[in-house]
C-alpha cells in the first residue's frame, strides 16, 4: 500500500487542498487597503478574519483533500474525513481545550484512512435490513468510529507527540542556513519524481510552532508566517529567484542556442513556459526540457537552488506563498515579508548566473535540448488535445493497460498493467517533455500545464466502449498531410483516406497488425488487411510501378502474417531520388467508410515503427460493442 505509487498518489492529494489557499492569502492582502476611506471600517478585520479563519481550519482542508485525491474524488470518503475531523476535534478539546490540537499530522492520517476506507468498503455488504448502511455509505460510519478512537490515542500520547514533533522541528531550525540548504536542494530532486509534495508538507505545514496572543495555535513554515510569526518564511524565500528568476533564465538560454530554422516554434513555446514560471511558479516544463538530456546538469541545478535558499537565510530575508513562488504571490505578501525586496536584485543576479551556465552548457556538450534538434520539435498544445488524446492513450498501451489515472498541474501520474508496454518515442512524439519510470507499473508523463485536460480526455475515452487502431509509422522520415502528395489521385482522396511519409532510409515496415492480401510485381505497394477490416495500402513514392521491381527487395509474400514494425519491403532510396516523380510514401486506408473516426499525430519527423502516427475506430467494431 506504501510504496511509491501510493506516494505520489499523495503527493498529488496534497495539491488539491494547496488550491484554496491563495485565497486566504488575497483576503489579507485586502484587509490592509484604506477601507476607512471608502467608507466600511469594518472591512479590515473581516477580510482579516475571513483569510486567517483558512489558515486556522487547514487540517480540516487537508483532511477532505487527501481524502478526495485517494479515493478518485468520492463525495463519501470526503464527507467521512470531514466528519472524522469534527469528531476529533471535539472529544480532543472536550479533555482538554489547550491540549491537543487538530493538526496536520491527525490531517493526514484521517485522510489517508478515509481515502482506503473508501476503496474497502465501496462493495461493502450488509443484511438486506441494514443494507442502506452498506457500501461507501459505510465509510463515514467506519471513519466516525475510528476518528473517535484517534482521539483518544492522541490524548494519551498527543502531549509527548507534540514535544516530539517541537523537538524535531527546532534540530531543523538549529542546523541555521545547511538546514535550508539541504531542504532546497532535496525540494528540487523530488520535484524530477513529482514526490516534493511530501516534503513541502513536512517543513510548509509541520515544522515549528506558533502560538498568537489570542491562543492560536499554528504550525509550519506557511501558517506560521501568516499568522505573523517573526522567524518564520525560511523554508519559502529562497524559493523565489529560482522560480521568478532562473527557470525563466534556462528557457531563453534554450530559446537561443535553438536551430534558427526551430527557433520560432522553441520561442514561442518557452516564452510561455518562462512566463508560467515567473507568474504562477509552475516550472516543470522548463525543467524537465532538460533533465532528460542532461541529468548532471539538473543535479547542479539542484545543489545552486540549495545555496540561493542558504543565501537567501543569510541575508535575513523572510517571505511566503500559499501556492508557490510566483511574482503574483510576491507582490501580494510583499508588505507583510522581511526584506523581501532583496530578492529582485538577487534573483537577477541568480539569473544571469543560470542564463550563462546554460547557454555554455548547452553548447559546450551538444545537449540536445528542444529546437536543437527535429525529434525534440515543440508542438502548440492549444486546441488539439481532443485530436492527440486518444494516441496518447494508445502510447501508454490502451485502456486495457491502464490502472490508475491521475494528473496534477504538469504530469499524469499513471499505475499501469505493463509499463514495459509505454512507448517513450510515441509520447515524446506527441509532445510529452519526459516519461519516468517509478518501477511496479507507476510512470509520470510529464505534459506541462496541460495535463489534467489530457487526462479528462483519456478518462472520457477509457468510458466508451469503441476499439482504436492504431498505426505505426511505416517508414523513418517526415510525416506529411495526404493532400501535400504529388499527385491528385492520392491528394484528393480518391483511392482512401490517410498520411503519407517522405523516407530518408530504404526500408518499409508494417504500420499494423495483419494479413499480407496484395503484393505488387513491381513491388512498389504493398495491402494488408487488419483484424478489424481496414484495407491498408502503402506505396513507396509516387509513379514507382514503371521501375518493374528495379531496386526493390520484398520480404515478405501474399498470406503472410505480419506485425507492427516488421520489415516488409526494402528500396534502393537513391535510385527512387532520381527516377521517380516523388518520394512521398502514402500510407492510407481504402475502404474508408467503415472508419467511424480518425486521429493523426503532429506532422513531422518519424522513427521508423514509431506507434501513435494515426489511430482510427472502425465503425462495425463499435456497433457491435454498443448492441451486447
Amino acid at each position: 500500500m506504501f510504496g511509491v505509487g501510493f506516494l505520489q498518489r499523495l503527493g498529488r492529494a496534497m495539491m488539491l487542498p494547496m488550491t484554496v489557499l491563495p485565497a486566504a492569502s488575497v483576503f489579507l492582502l485586502l484587509s490592509r487597503l484604506p477601507w476607512e476611506s471608502f467608507g466600511w471600517p469594518q472591512a479590515p478585520q473581516l477580510l482579516y478574519a475571513a483569510g486567517m479563519a483558512m489558515f486556522q481550519y487547514i487540517p480540516y482542508v487537508f483532511a477532505v483533500g487527501i481524502a478526495l485525491g485517494l479515493s478518485n474524488q468520492s463525495v463519501h470518503a470526503g464527507m467521512a474525513a470531514l466528519a472524522g475531523m469534527i469528531i476529533f476535534s471535539a472529544v480532543t478539546s472536550s479533555f482538554d481545550p489547550g491540549g491537543v490540537q487538530p493538526s496536520m499530522f491527525a490531517a493526514v492520517v484521517i485522510g489517508i484512512l478515509s481515502g482506503w476506507a473508501s476503496e474497502r468498503f465501496k462493495s461493502f455488504q450488509l443484511p438486506e435490513s441494514l443494507q442502506f448502511f452498506g457500501g461507501p455509505r459505510f465509510v463515514p460510519i467506519f471513519m466516525s468510529g475510528f476518528s473517535f478512537l484517534f482521539a483518544w490515542l492522541m490524548i494519551g500520547v498527543g502531549q509527548g507527540l507534540l514535544a516530539w514533533i517541537s523537538a524535531s522541528g527546532g534540530i531543523v531550525e538549529s542546523a541555521g542556513g545547511f538546514g535550508v540548504f539541504l531542504y532546497g536542494f532535496l525540494h528540487r530532486i523530488l520535484v524530477a519524481f513529482g514526490l516534493h509534495h511530501l516534503l513541502n508538507h513536512l517543513f510548509w505545514f509541520q515544522v515549528g510552532e506558533y502560538r498568537t496572543p489570542d491562543g492560536g495555535v499554528f504550525f509550519g513554515d506557511l501558517p506560521r508566517f501568516f499568522a505573523g510569526d517573526p522567524s518564520a518564511g525560511i523554508y519559502m524565500a529562497g524559493l523565489y529567484p529560482i522560480i521568478m528568476f532562473a527557470l525563466p533564465a534556462i528557457a531563453y538560454a534554450i530559446i537561443h542556442e535553438a536551430r534558427e530554422d526551430l527557433k520560432p516554434k522553441t520561442a514561442k513555446q518557452f516564452r510561455v513556459a518562462a512566463l508560467t514560471a515567473f507568474l504562477t511558479g509552475v516550472t516543470e516544463p522548463v525543467e524537465f526540457a532538460f533533465l532528460f538530456v542532461a541529468p548532471y546538469l539538473y543535479l547542479v541545478h539542484s545543489l545552486i537552488s540549495g545555496a540561493v535558499m542558504w543565501v537567501t537565510y543569510e541575508l535575513g530575508i523572510r517571505s511566503g506563498f500559499t501556492f508557490s513562488a510566483g511574482a503574483l504571490e510576491y507582490i501580494i505578501n510583499l508588505r507583510i515579508s522581511e526584506r523581501g525586496w532583496l530578492i529582485v536584485p538577487l534573483g537577477l543576479t541568480v539569473g544571469l548566473l543560470y542564463y550563462v551556465l546554460f547557454r555554455w552548457s548547452i553548447r559546450k556538450f551538444q545537449l540536445s535540448t528542444p529546437g536543437r534538434e527535429d525529434s525534440t520539435r515543440l508542438d502548440d498544445w492549444a486546441g488539439d488535445i481532443p485530436y492527440r488524446a486518444p494516441l496518447v492513450l494508445q502510447a501508454l498501451g490502451g485502456k486495457e493497460n491502464m490502472v490508475h489515472l491521475e494528473a496534477c498541474i504538469t504530469r499524469l501520474r499513471l499505475t499501469l498493467v505493463d509499463d514495459r508496454r509505454v512507448d517513450v518515442k510515441a509520447l515524446r512524439h506527441l509532445g510529452a517533455a519526459g516519461v519516468i519510470r517509478l518501477g511496479g507499473g507507476h510512470v509520470q508523463v510529464v505534459f506541462g500545464t496541460y495535463s489534467d485536460l489530457i487526462r479528462g480526455e483519456i478518462a472520457k475515452l477509457m468510458q466508451l466502449d469503441v476499439h482504436q487502431v492504431q498505426f505505426h509509422a511505416p517508414v523513418q522520415g517526415r510525416m506529411i498531410p495526404l493532400e501535400d502528395v504529388d499527385d491528385p489521385i492520392f491528394a484528393q482522396k480518391l483511392v482512401g483516406r490517410g498520411v503519407a511519409f517522405i523516407p530518408d532510409r530504404g526500408e518499409l515496415v508494417a504500420p499494423v497488425r495483419g494479413k499480407i492480401i496484395h503484393l505488387y510485381p513491381s513491388l512498389h505497394a504493398i495491402g494488408i488487411e487488419t483484424p478489424e477490416g481496414l484495407e491498408v495500402l502503402l506505396h513507396i513514392g509516387i509513379d514507382t510501378s514503371h521501375l518493374k521491381g528495379k531496386g526493390f527487395t520484398a520480404l515478405v509474400q501474399e498470406g503472410d502474417e505480419v506485425t507492427p514494425g516488421q520489415p516488409l519491403i526494402r528500396f534502393h532510396l537513391p535510385t527512387l531520388k532520381a527516377e521517380a516523380k516523388s518520394l512521398a510514401t502514402p500510407m492510407i486506408i481504402t475502404n474508408p467508410d467503415i472508419v467511424r473516426s480518425w486521429r493523426f499525430a503532429p506532422f513531422k519527423t518519424v522513427k521508423k515503427g514509431q506507434a501513435a502516427v494515426m489511430s482510427v475506430v472502425v465503425r462495425e467494431r463499435e456497433n457491435k460493442g454498443g448492441e451486447s
